[in-house]
Order: structure tokens, then C-alpha cells, then sequence
């Protein structure tokens, strides 16, 4: 007679079949080509326009965080979690967060959560627009796109995704969702 497994057997497996499904989601985002875009205008937070060419430093590879600003907590959760990492990931390749506050707010805000990465407003630019992560409306949606260089330094669009709770971004969620009640109505705040 066979055994039905263990729920933490069952754990173990389901863990094993995502673990396994996230090496192809790797090497599916590696496969990508690039497109080419725009060399969007931003103003960093000292006031200074920059183009997204220049944000990859002497990197050929970008990562930038589309955030919704200092009006979503959800965001700032996000970017929190970035803020533990950001120096890792800022060792391989440009890394910078994105969002429609003006840079003063940006600037007050990035101090206030102890963010060290770069922050660039992309207001009055079609920059979070044309990337997918804004409306016509004005409506902003958070999430990354990754960039890199073509042959002739133009910038390019490789691989983008969304944030949202329980994405592969955020790993608050991965521990609630292990907790006995799971997330149990659970929202992120600026201060506890």
C-alpha cells in the first residue's frame, strides 16, 4: 500500500519543482534579446538632468526598480529590501530606482529609509510610460526592467517584470506565507 507523503515531504517537493522552474525562468530571462530605447532624460536628486546611458557607469548591464514613490508602502517595502543587497548587486551591475517623485521628495525620502542606491525622478519624461510602468491616467505600477548596451552603446530593453505581493522580489513574503496563519491580512507601514 502506498504511503501518501508528508505534508512537509509534500513542502520539500513543491520547493524542489519551484526551485527547478525558476533555473528555466533563468535561463528563458538569458535567451532574451534586447530592444532598442529611447535615451530617456532623468533629473537625479541634486537636480542634475542625466541620460539613461550614463546611468550604466562602467557597467554594461542596468538594473532599475520602477517604484510609485513615497505615496506607496508597498513600494517602500521593496525598495527596503533592495537597500539590504543593493551593494551586492551594485558589484555586477548598475543598479538605480526610478520613480515620479521630484527629486527634492526623492532625495528626503531615500535619507529618511536609509536607501544608499541611486534614485532618479522619471517625471516629465514618458520613461515609466513607454516602459509599461505607467497609464495615460498617470497611474504609476512598480516593478524592474533590466537594460544593456548593444554593440554600438545604444541602450537596450533585455528583460522587465512586476512587483506585487508574493513575487520572486520581495522575500518578507516567502516567510509570512511559512507562518501558521500566512500573511493573515498582513500590510507593510513606513514605521512600526
Amino acid at each position: 500500500m502506498e504511503q501518501t507523503p508528508t505534508i512537509r515531504e509534500q513542502i520539500k517537493s513543491l520547493e524542489w519543482e519551484i526551485f527547478e522552474q525558476k533555473k528555466k525562468l533563468a535561463a528563458l530571462y538569458q535567451s532574451a534579446t534586447g530592444e532598442p530605447v529611447e535615451d530617456y532624460r532623468l533629473t537625479a536628486t541634486d537636480g542634475k538632468t542625466v541620460k539613461l546611458s550614463e546611468l550604466f557607469g562602467d557597467f554594461e548591464e542596468l538594473a532599475v526598480i520602477f517604484n510609485m514613490g513615497e505615496r506607496c508602502p508597498y513600494c517602500t517595502l521593496w525598495a527596503d529590501g533592495f537597500k539590504g543587497f543593493s551593494d551586492h548587486l551594485s558589484n555586477r551591475c548598475a543598479f538605480v530606482l526610478v520613480s515620479p517623485d521630484t527629486p527634492e521628495v526623492q532625495a528626503r525620502f531615500a535619507e529618511s529609509r536609509g536607501w544608499t542606491f541611486p534614485t532618479y525622478s522619471h517625471q516629465g519624461s514618458s520613461f515609466a510610460l513607454d516602459m509599461g510602468y505607467a497609464r495615460e491616467d498617470g497611474a504609476v505600477l512598480p516593478g524592474m526592467v533590466i537594460f544593456t548596451k548593444g554593440e554600438s552603446r545604444q541602450v537596450l530593453k533585455f528583460n522587465q517584470t512586476s512587483f506585487g505581493p508574493g513575487d520572486n522580489f520581495c522575500q518578507i513574503w516567502d516567510v509570512m506565507y511559512m507562518l501558521p496563519k500566512g500573511v493573515n491580512g498582513w500590510q507593510p507601514k513606513y514605521s512600526y
